[in-house]
């Protein structure tokens, strides 16, 4: 059986990845070993930073709903609560989005949640 040769395909994925490092600063973009390194924990990075992207905007959005709420007289964890007890199935993302840009509605759901307390 003939010898085969893999100069070919280690070129291939010898290229992959020093495209995938393309704009990375020093060697990190042009040594194959230091590129692998990096695009690998950059790959960690991208992971952690769509999970935190997630804890994020629910911050952020807790935080308008907050400030909002006390705007019409409730905290935020009364006015959490009431809700809960006033059966609105709301998530915080729309609860926000109506805190920032329909503010008549947000004092609506405010007087619904302090009537169920």
């Amino acid at each position: 059986m003939a010898r085969v040769k893999g100069a070919m395909m280690t070129r291939k994925r010898r290229n992959k990845m020093l495209r995938l490092a393309k704009g990375y600063w020093g060697a990190k973009s042009k040594h194959f070993k230091m590129a692998k390194e990096q695009v690998m924990k950059s790959g960690n990075y991208a992971f952690t930073g769509r999970k935190l992207k997630k804890r994020d905007f629910r911050s952020l959005w807790i935080t308008r709903i907050s400030a909002q709420a006390k705007v019409n007289g409730i905290n935020y964890s009364k006015l959490m609560h009431g809700l809960k007890l006033a059966g609105v199935d709301i998530n915080r993302k729309m609860l926000a989005e109506l805190a920032v840009s329909d503010k008549d509605a947000f004092a609506s759901l405010v007087e619904t949640a302090k009537k169920a307390l």
